[in-house]
């Protein structure tokens, strides 16, 4: 419609103006008014198509790479930031889908409008139409030169944000470190200076970029002066009528008013670029199995043992963790597993839930290899009481049927119960739909670990690991929870990790875990009797401690 505009110039100046034909004076300018008009409303319901086709793809992208960062490992979030991580699955998808759609729809707009407009160049004169163009391909030489320089700015410039969400995470998670040692300054001092070497990335990427709009300008003010020039010898000679030329110029300025404007675009569209790739990259990592994702898997049936044969396993390779770990717990049987810190007492249950691989050796269950086993029954049949429990936004009966979706009201006051909260709760106004806060915030550390108990108990799964489950408790809530484990292990195969040996009362044996193996192994009696055990040792230090 630009081109139909700047065609009607032509007989408006020849007919009307020059040949004072004022029959179509009125007829020429009210076409101009009813093109535009049209021109507007498809502008509009392009643009509404654009933002809904934009919205749309964003949405879906942000759905897979959610869904891609759900059946990620533990070792990748052990590698990875959460800046990086919110950059890659969740930043990436505005910028790759929602800008490129957004500058695309400019690109393609200019391109169809060039090809009409190009259309009328050549209609009023071929000679002019030709070194018009001839400019046009000039400034394809700048924006390559661009190019090659944004690529790699744009991902410093990603990357150096993603550094900044880091530091606002851990000021929103650390805020009482940072409060109660004094950190503000330091922490200022630090984020300060990253903000410094992202003012400097922006301003080298300004300095690469900005130069691209000024030579376009340059670029076709040349173009345009040829023409102009070329275009009046055209007319002082008679070879072209003056409304040809007028229309021409009119064609040609709307040409080149957008290719002047072209570098700003063409930043956006190569930061969109390399979203986009990142995206690609991030959708094509290795993960889980959908498996993993199947909410109604059925628990496996333990009837024989768990077993460990020579398990090794490392989280860099040359460190081991592990090394030759051999033992059974026959089913229904309770093993507590006790040994210094950095002893790899956690490792070995993080092993058995596959939230890593073994690196040496296999762990069965009946016989069967948990690898073979799919991701998602093997997970249905644990309860899991991690030392740090982790609750979600939401409520407390919400965090209790995360352990079982389809629990029922019984359940609920049953895992309530078993887990001593039936007091507590009674005291909130709210009850079980009391909000807990981002993280369980709002609770106490003792609170938060009966919640997650409880979402065990809802569970009622073949096998039950508490890791420190009762680290966070004084001695008169250790004891009372401790009545709710005895329920929640009742006809269980239990594995317990524990700091407090208390917690080992009623387990049938004992592993002591030290130098990344099994130093020893037997019941409380059985180590006890050799006093300069690392057992015996721990026993005493403790018990004359609390004594």
């Amino acid at each position: 419609m630009d081109a139909i505009i700047a065609a009607f110039l032509r007989p408006y100046v020849d007919q009307v103006i020059l040949g004072h034909n004022f029959a179509n004076s009125l007829f020429i300018p009210t076409c101009i008014i009813l093109f535009s008009l049209a021109q507007g409303l498809c502008i509009y319901f392009s643009a509404y198509a654009n933002a809904w086709v934009g919205n749309r793809v964003t949405l879906d992208a942000k759905k897979e790479l959610f869904h891609k960062l759900l059946s990620m490992d533990v070792c990748f979030f052990d590698r990875s930031d959460s800046g990086t991580i919110a950059l890659h699955f969740n930043q990436d998808a505005e910028t790759g889908f929602k800008n490129l759609m957004g500058n695309g729809k400019a690109f393609i707009t200019r391109i169809f409008s060039s090809i009409g407009l190009t259309v009328v160049l050549f209609i009023n004169s071929w000679k002019l139409a030709f070194l018009a163009l001839l400019t046009v391909i000039f400034i394809y030489f700048p924006i390559r030169i661009v190019r090659k320089k944004m690529r790699f700015l744009t991902k410093k410039n990603d990357h150096s944000g993603a550094s900044a969400t880091v530091f606002y995470n851990e000021v929103c998670q650390g805020n009482r470190t940072i409060i109660s040692y004094g950190l503000q300054a330091n922490r200022e001092r630090h984020f300060h200076g990253l903000l410094n070497e992202i003012f400097a990335v922006s301003m080298r990427m300004t300095r690469h970029s900005n130069w691209l709009s000024p030579v376009m300008h340059f670029i076709v003010a040349i173009g345009l002066s040829l023409v102009l020039l070329l275009g009046g010898w055209l007319v002082q000679s008679g070879h072209m009528s003056s409304g040809a030329f007028v229309s021409f110029i009119a064609a040609l300025l709307l040409m080149y008013t957008p290719i002047k404007n072209i570098g700003n675009n063409f930043v956006a569209v190569q930061a969109s670029l390399v979203a986009v790739e990142r995206i690609q990259e991030t959708l094509k990592m290795n993960s889980t199995s959908p498996a993993a994702f199947e909410e109604d898997a059925e628990p496996i049936c333990l009837d024989s043992e768990i077993t460990f044969r020579d398990v090794s396993f490392e989280y860099q390779p040359g460190q081991p963790v592990l090394k030759n770990i051999n033992f059974s717990i026959p089913a229904g049987k309770t093993v507590g597993i006790v040994g210094h810190s950095g002893g790899g007492k956690t490792s070995l249950i993080h092993l058995l839930a596959r939230l890593y691989d073994v690196t040496g050796g296999a762990i069965e269950i009946d016989g069967q290899n948990i690898q073979s086993i799919p991701i998602a029954r093997l997970h249905r049949s644990m309860a899991i009481v991690f030392q740090d429990n982790f609750l979600f936004s939401g409520t407390i009966r919400e965090n209790i049927l995360l352990g079982n979706f389809k629990g029922t009201e019984e359940d609920v006051k049953t895992a309530v119960r078993l887990a001593y909260l039936e007091d507590f709760i009674a005291s909130l106004p709210l009850g079980l739909e009391t909000p807990v806060g981002e993280r369980g915030i709002l609770l106490s550390g003792g609170q938060k670990q009966r919640i997650a108990i409880a979402r065990a108990m809802v569970r009622n799964s073949p096998i039950v690991i508490l890791d420190e489950a009762t680290s966070a408790l004084d001695n008169r809530s250790e004891a009372n929870i401790q009545e709710a484990l005895n329920n929640l292990m009742e006809d269980k195969t239990v594995l317990i990790i524990a700091h407090r040996l208390t917690t080992l009362s009623r387990v049938n044996f004992i592993l002591v875990l030290n130098n990344c193996g099994i130093a020893e192994s037997g019941t409380e009696e059985e180590l006890l009797k050799n006093p300069n055990g690392i057992y015996a040792q721990m026993h005493q230090a403790q018990f004359n401690k609390s004594e």
